[in-house]
């Protein structure tokens, strides 16, 4: 279910996201075997995220997220008394394949025990085999995907599939009065599963999706949106969600030049940005946008921007920021740090099987130490991992294009897999 973040439920999306939540086990036992052997080793984390590619601006944000949970974690002893070591590697992007798939065997060869990332379901679904036939535990703070559920035992990921952002685009677009709705959408699989939901939602309501149905997708390589842009108009919708990413700043000017109302476009986590350097101003005055994950607080953006100043947003940040946090209570827990320890361990810190409320790496290891189970409570609102390795519950964030063509939050609506 949804419901805003003051309890109020949205009834459209009760029967879109009804998935059992079940506790996972873990292994608190003193570790043998590979486990022992690995409990003096330095924990060491490896991310995947994008540097380059047109996802590049989700980098900098989850980068930064990386970075300060190993700060603080270090700062707070270390894991097993030793400080964390991070390594850095680029994902891009599904159009570069070959970025990732050298970034992987890279990390691998520095030992990581852990990889953050990637961003993008598509590069996943690449690579994830490498890593987890390795035994490296991937967590991915920004995979979405719903065919990601349950991929396998060493992949993980605390941001939600799409049945969550699905379906709370849906019903944004449906309480906002619009009933005959277009999706513009790349034919990639993020963009399909996410319109998936979307159509479920609006369809389920009584709506109706007149364009972008099933084989209307565009191809992710298009650079001419002119006859996309008029079919979807031709259909008279009174609402467009545009399911792309970096493919939106030659969609919107079309849009326009074509005489479609902006403020009744909606965008997703994949094209949610600052266009202020990209669109006359104006241009998305009154846009929405949804995105994963609880808004992050003042008090975290300022501990990110002392880390990268630069930050122009904090999408996936949380997101990043709990993965590292988690592994690294995992390992705690488990008394070592190799790869089989932390994911026999992960999903029982992040409190699927109860526990003493945490907030800080330095409180769960002190929990852990008295012999007690912990249950994290993740910057991002992420609930604790179920069956599938996907959060049980989670955030998503409403957001508003002004005048400058900056987004900003609005609210955000809670639901539960």
């Amino acid at each position: 279910m949804i419901r805003s973040s003051h309890g109020i439920r949205a009834a459209a999306l009760a029967g879109a996201v009804a998935l059992a939540l079940t506790a996972c086990t873990s292994d608190s036992e003193s570790p043998s075997g590979e486990g022992a052997e690995s409990a003096g080793e330095a924990l060491v984390i490896g991310s995947l995220l994008p540097q380059t590619g047109s996802l590049a601006f989700l980098g900098p944000p989850e980068i930064a997220g990386v970075d300060l949970a190993v700060q603080e974690i270090n700062e707070s002893g270390g894991v097993l008394g030793q400080d964390v070591v991070v390594e850095h590697a680029d994902s891009s992007d599904a159009d570069h394949a070959e970025v990732a798939t050298q970034s992987v065997t890279d990390l691998i060869g520095k030992d990581v025990q852990v990889i953050i990332g990637a961003a993008a379901s598509s590069v996943t679904r690449n690579v994830v085999d490498d890593i987890t036939n390795a035994e490296i535990v991937q967590i991915s703070p920004a995979n979405t995907a719903t065919d990601l559920s349950g991929r396998d035992p060493f992949y993980f990921r605390t941001a939600p599939s799409d049945l969550l952002q699905g379906a709370s685009l849906g019903n944004l677009i449906l309480n906002d009065g619009h009933q005959n709705v277009a999706a513009i959408v790349f034919n990639e699989d993020y963009g399909t599963s996410l319109r998936d939901v979307l159509q479920d939602t609006v369809e389920s309501a009584g709506g109706t999706l007149a364009y972008g149905a099933s084989g209307q997708e565009f191809d992710p390589t298009e650079q001419n949106f002119n006859t996309i842009v008029s079919s979807a108009l031709a259909t008279n919708p009174d609402a467009i969600a545009i399911i792309a990413f970096a493919q939106t700043k030659l969609i919107v000017p079309e849009l326009v030049a074509q005489g479609f109302d902006t403020s009744k476009l909606y965008f997703v986590d994949g094209n949610l940005s600052d266009y202020s350097a990209d669109l006359a101003p104006g241009t998305l005055t009154g846009a929405q946008g949804t995105l994963p994950g609880a808004y992050p607080d003042d008090a975290f953006q300022k501990r990110l921007l002392a880390v990268d100043s630069g930050l122009k947003d904090f999408s996936y940040s949380a997101e990043s920021y709990d993965a590292v946090i988690l592994a690294a209570l995992a390992a705690v827990k488990g008394g070592a740090t190799d790869g089989p320890t932390i994911q026999k361990n992960l999903a029982a810190v992040s409190g699927a099987n109860g526990g003493t409320e945490v907030t800080t790496f330095a409180d769960g290891v002190k929990e852990l130490e008295a012999g007690n189970e912990i249950a994290y409570k993740a910057v991002s609102g992420a609930g604790p991992f179920n069956d599938q390795n996907d959060p049980s519950s989670a955030f998503i964030g409403i957001y508003q294009y002004g005048e400058d063509n900056k987004y900003t939050w609005i609210k955000a609506e809670f639901g539960e897999l």
